[in-house]
């Protein structure tokens, strides 16, 4: 399976890496890297995930901090969103 970054998870990484790298650029690139290497698993293991919140997503937690709710379909797995475990839960992806 392939893994598939909507564009609206791509922003949320690029401002999640941008806002940590104001103040510390190497915890920037080691958050972005445990995030994509977490991702990256879902290749094999689709269902790692919890049950999601929305009806027919999963949710992947990395680092304890990040939730990326992500759709599994034939032949791809959608990353939706990244976001912190702080904020508030989107309304949509």
């Amino acid at each position: 399976m392939k893994i598939i970054w909507t564009t609206r998870a791509k922003r949320s990484l690029s401002l999640i890496a941008d806002y940590i790298a104001e103040n510390n650029p190497s915890a920037a690139y080691h958050t972005i890297r445990k995030i994509r290497q977490s991702t990256n698993r879902l290749k094999d293991f689709p269902f790692i995930g919890r049950s999601g919140r929305v009806e027919g997503t999963r949710e992947l937690v990395v680092l304890s901090n990040y939730i990326l709710p992500y759709r599994i379909k034939e032949d791809r797995i959608e990353i939706l969103h990244v976001f912190h475990a702080q904020r508030k839960w989107p309304d949509d992806f």
